[in-house]
């Protein structure tokens, strides 16, 4: 073989190489955080309010995991309003749950997790107290 068909065949096979490439990348599959990630995203003044609302409270709710249970504890927990509990699995959004918390005395909730999925999730709580809103965010592991 002489140095043209060579050359001829190292581009036809890079070419095929690009194009399988490109077919390959085509059909992958790049889910996003969240459908209404714009939306979202516009809002977000809104959300950095909560969290300052949050952070000027003496006492934050704070978020564990017992057994097979995750745990809220909180002080005013009887004075909360409109309030829930979001588990986030950024791995996958299917194994995402969230849970309406209703007010409680003695300062704690738990919730029944035995049937999710063990490793990390974002505890996403967000809540009315005296008309105004808060969140709080906190990496927790089942």
């Amino acid at each position: 073989m002489n140095w043209g068909k060579s050359i001829a065949l190292a581009f036809v096979l890079f070419a095929v190489f690009i194009g399988v490439l490109v077919v390959v990348c085509i059909r992958q599959d790049i889910p996003l955080v969240a459908e209404d990630y714009y939306q979202q995203e516009l809002m977000f003044q809104e959300q950095i309010d909560r969290m300052r609302n949050t952070s000027a409270l003496p006492e934050k709710p704070i978020i564990g995991v017992i057994g097979t249970e995750v745990e809220i504890r909180f002080v005013r927990l009887s004075d909360i309003s409109e309030a829930r509990l979001e588990l986030f699995r950024p791995s996958s959004k299917s194994m995402d749950r969230t849970f309406v918390l209703t007010p409680a005395e003695g300062g704690r909730i738990r919730m029944n997790v035995s049937n999710m999925a063990s490793g990390m999730y974002r505890a996403k709580m967000r809540w009315s107290m005296d008309g105004k809103p808060y969140y709080l965010e906190q990496v927790i592991y089942l």
